[in-house]
């Protein structure tokens, strides 16, 4: 059962299976259009919750300047990025198995954070230049610890490779997880409450 309408087109600038599911469980349809650049480098010193939100707002961005023009109707290009920061540390995508043993030793038995930043950019004619809302949020995760053995047999599963810190919290992954403060689909990949909350205020959506 659909919960919200579109009132103008909605671009998702991911190819993420678990966002796109977010909005589909909302029953909002919208296209997807995942940006193609390579992603910005992370700033030493910058704040995770900065680096994501910088890197939504690159992705977005990117797919707007595809369409802006093109469209001759009003939509809105959503980016997102998730990273995990252990500290002031940010942890990407492994790149091999031997570099997601190595996130998950240092993550395991201890605190971490998810920041996802996430970008509304908005386009209301074919003239207008576009808006942006850019905002972020940060949920806390507490890890069991594991042996190195039980590490090991996770990353055989292959989720770890393409996921921020390693590890899946909505997948095989779960079983890492002692608790989670905060939102657990920001954890998952978008601030979906947030998201809904800014949709609303610009009228992108409405309630069934």
């Amino acid at each position: 059962m659909e919960l919200f309408k579109p009132n103008i087109k909605i671009i998702l600038a991911s190819g993420s299976p678990r966002r796109r599911d977010f909005l589909t469980d909302l029953g909002l349809l919208f296209d997807i259009l995942p940006a193609e650049s390579p992603e910005p480098r992370f700033l030493n010193l910058e704040p995770p919750g900065a680096f994501a939100s910088r890197v939504a707002l690159f992705k977005a961005r990117e797919v707007y300047a595809r369409l802006h023009g093109t469209l001759k109707e009003s939509f809105v290009v959503i980016g997102a990025d998730t990273v995990v920061a252990l500290g002031e540390k940010v942890m990407g995508k492994p790149v091999c198995e031997t570099e997601a043993l190595d996130m998950l030793k240092q993550l395991s038995g201890q605190v971490h954070s998810v920041y996802t930043g996430c970008c509304c950019l908005f386009s209301r004619s074919e003239d207008d230049p576009g808006s942006e809302e850019v905002f972020f949020e940060e949920s806390r995760v507490w890890m069991h610890k594991f042996p190195d053995a039980a590490l090991s047999a996770y990353i055989r599963s292959g989720e770890p490779m393409d996921k921020a810190g390693a590890y899946a919290i909505q997948g095989k992954g779960a079983f890492l997880i002692q608790r989670v403060e905060g939102s657990w689909t920001n954890i998952v990949g978008l601030p979906l409450g947030s998201l809904i909350r800014v949709m609303l205020e610009n009228n992108v959506i409405s309630p069934v």
